[in-house]
């Protein structure tokens, strides 16, 4: 009766010019390992970790998919300013169209978590949930183009397009850590640069396939594209070391890990609390930048700041990445809070014409949208000892995240309500804004300060 195989792996990752080996033993149950009773031995060689074509490869395809999933899900801007204006949504309240787009990206960032603990014990169907995940968001989107009732367009377009989207993009956070180590954080800055990328290039095509053919063949059309180009990429993600295999009976990991040192760290939640603020001020501004646009200019005008926002999130997403594996993450976390403060009083604030929007736009977007970017690295830093924990700890930032996703916006879309009726008098404020520009800026503000509160945390750790 043949015994359980013994699987060593041997990692030379961190020293150049090695490969690292895996060596699968089967041997007989009771027998002592040696050359004359071990019945099979494999070698296996892995590929390099942080470079080599399948790593890059790798880093593309996750790219894309970033670009399919978060591109899409920050261009709801474009289908709000359509829905509110073109039936048969246009008499329905804007704070529920506005619910579409939010109920999407909260559930995208909030069910990392869950899916981070579930591929931890089910290691093996992580392909099968990504599969799965993108049938599911390409048929709710195709569905969502037959709806007429705001009800079905939030299930539909919301929640099953965010519960399938988070499978499909989700699953490439574990594979992360195993294709990258010393360029983990550049690595990370180009794939969550596919949003920026997904950002700019898409509320262009929508607004161009909502003047020509209506949301419900946009809607189609970008359902089919999704499956196309999102199954495509798909087939380049794939485990770096080999899948455990567990036979019928076997003893699975725990689903919620014995030791999460992370959690009893100051750095945790301090750095969480602070990620909630970022959030509360980015959100507001990437879904109500191409309202207040259009107050000043034309819808056209109005798609093409939401992609300046979106796309300067390119830049500044692998810039605060390649800053991150060089210098320590709560002082970048600092400058980009701070800097985006500044930009939301002054620019957004006396913001009157085209000219000063797309400024606020290019800055604000690169600072604010860049800040995710240190989070490979604040995750490798909590796991510390336990570095197979690094992905649950940064699918906790998304789920706060998630959280803030949802609150943020209904916030700025009370305070724009209360602004309607106020005038901050003069030249700040424009369009009944003046609430909504400093909330954002306030909220900067707090996230600076949340970042010396990091450092100071992490200094005594």
């Amino acid at each position: 009766m043949e015994g359980p195989a013994v699987e060593l792996q041997d990692m030379f990752s961190g020293e150049k010019g090695k490969t690292p080996v895996a060596i699968s033993i089967s041997q007989q149950a009771g027998d002592i390992l040696d050359d004359s009773n071990a019945e099979l031995i494999n070698v296996q060689s892995l590929p390099p970790i942080d470079r080599g074509r399948k790593a890059w490869t790798f880093c593309c395809c996750a790219f894309l998919l970033e670009a399919i999933v978060w591109g899409f899900g920050f261009s709801y801007g474009i289908f709000q300013d359509y829905y509110t204006s073109h039936p048969p949504f246009n008499k329905q309240s804007p704070i529920a169209i506005a619910a579409v787009g939010t109920t999407a990206l909260a559930i995208q960032y909030g069910e990392g978590l869950f899916l981070s603990l579930f591929l931890q014990r089910y290691p093996d169907l992580l392909k099968t949930t990504m599969w799965f995940g993108l049938a599911l968001s390409s048929i709710c989107l195709f569905l969502s183009s037959f709806v007429s009732q705001i009800w079905a367009l939030i299930l539909l377009q919301g929640v099953g397009f965010g519960i399938g989207g988070g499978m499909l993009y989700m699953p490439v956070i574990n594979l992360l850590s195993e294709w990258f180590i010393e360029r983990r954080g550049l690595a990370g800055g180009i794939i969550f640069a596919g949003s920026g990328v997904g950002g700019f290039a898409f509320p262009l095509m929508v607004n161009a396939l909502l003047g020509k053919v209506g949301f419900r063949w946009t809607l189609r059309i970008w359902a089919i594209g999704t499956a196309i180009i999102a199954g495509l990429a798909l087939l380049g993600i794939h485990h770096r070391t080999p899948t455990p295999k567990f036979r019928r009976g076997e003893r699975r990991p725990r689903f919620i890990p014995p030791q999460m040192q992370f959690l009893k760290q100051p750095v945790f939640w301090t750095f969480s609390t602070t990620n909630v603020l970022q959030a509360l001020s980015y959100f507001p501004v990437s879904l109500y930048i191409a309202m207040f646009t259009t107050s000043i200019s034309s819808p056209l005008s109005a798609t093409i700041v939401l992609s300046l926002f979106n796309s300067s999130g390119v830049v500044g997403q692998i810039l605060v990445g390649h800053l991150s594996d060089r210098f320590p993450y709560p002082w970048i976390m600092f400058a980009s809070a701070l800097g985006s403060a500044i930009s939301a009083f002054l620019l957004w604030g006396f913001a009157d014409s085209l000219a000063r929007v797309f400024t606020f736009a290019i800055i604000f977007g690169g600072l604010s949208g860049g800040f995710s970017s240190v989070w490979p690295a604040a995750a490798s830093d909590l796991a510390g000892r336990f570095p197979e924990q690094a992905t649950i700890t940064f699918t906790c930032f998304a789920f706060v995240k998630g959280i803030a996703a949802v609150i943020g916006p209904i916030l700025s879309g009370v305070l724009l309500d209360a602004g309607k009726s106020s005038s901050f008098g003069g030249k700040y404020g424009k369009f009944g804004f003046g609430n909504v520009e400093i909330f954002v800026g306030s909220c900067a503000v707090a996230t600076s300060i949340g970042s010396l509160f990091v450092a100071a945390a992490k200094n005594r750790a």
